[in-house]
Parts: C-alpha cells; structure tokens; sequence
C-alpha cells in the first residue's frame, strides 16, 4: 500500500499490522476447516473460528482501505504478486516431481498453473492497456479504464 501522504515508517507499520491480521485470519480459517471436517465433526467450534477469520479479515481491509497511489500501482503490484504466486507454485510442483509424487504434480497442474497463466495475462494486458492511456491525466485513464472493464464475478 502506498499513499502520497503516509509517511515510510507509518506505510511500513501499516503494512506490517495487514500482514499479521491477514496471518491471524488465515490461522483461524485453516481451524476453522479442521473443525469443519467429516472427521473431527465440532461444527460450533468451526464456525466460531469461521467468525474470527472474518474478523481479523476486516480488520485487514480497513487499513487496506487508506488507499494505493493509483489504480496503476495498483495493478502492477497485482502483476507482481501473481507473478511470485506462480513462481512459488512452479517451485512445488518441482519439488512434487523430485520427491515421485505425481497426485500434487496433477493437481497442481489441474487447479492452479493454467489459472496462474491467464492471471499474468490478464493483469500483464491491463497495466499495457492503463499506460496507453495513462497520459496526460492518471485519473481520466482510471476512469476510462474502469468503464470499459467489468470485472469477474
């Protein structure tokens, strides 16, 4: 996140309180699925765990919601995050194929590396498309931008 009137120090501790409220909230998911499971069977506690991941997940989006420079930082940071997200699954899928496990080579390449592809694409068009027309006003390009590009539900 990056905002023209948040100082380093303030964006730094911002971005490190999302971190940990996401981290909190992914925590209390992963509970919560276990709880949740045919197997364990305690369906209040998973879903009082459901309620905290929530929580902390709104918690996250409020300090998200202080705002990025630009909807162009924005989606360059986007490329780059599923940039990292597709490099980090090449490396698992790597290591399924080193360690003979061809059930997650599968369902790695089934669920996820196809997905990944489109994703870079997508995002790689967007920010080629948002510098197009980027020029002179950044706003009028976002605004444009945001006209002509309904979103995925």
């Amino acid at each position: 996140m990056t905002t023209a009137s948040t100082s380093q120090d303030s964006e730094t501790a911002i971005n490190r309180q999302i971190s940990l409220e996401l981290c909190a909230s992914n925590i209390y998911l992963s509970m919560s699925c276990y709880f949740d499971s045919d197997d364990v069977a305690l369906k209040n506690f998973a879903k009082y765990f459901l309620h905290q991941s929530h929580e902390e997940r709104e918690h996250a989006e409020k300090l998200m919601k202080l705002g990025w420079e630009s909807g162009l930082n924005a989606m360059e940071c986007a490329l780059h995050l599923e940039k990292n997200v597709n490099q980090s699954l090449l490396e698992l899928h790597k290591l399924a194929t080193d360690k003979n496990d061809p059930h997650l080579c599968d369902f790695i390449e089934t669920h996820y590396l196809n997905e990944q592809v489109k994703a870079i694409k997508e995002l790689g068009d967007h920010v080629t498309n948002l510098r197009k027309i980027g020029a002179p006003e950044p706003g009028l390009a976002e605004y444009l931008f945001d006209k002509h590009h309904p979103w995925r539900q």
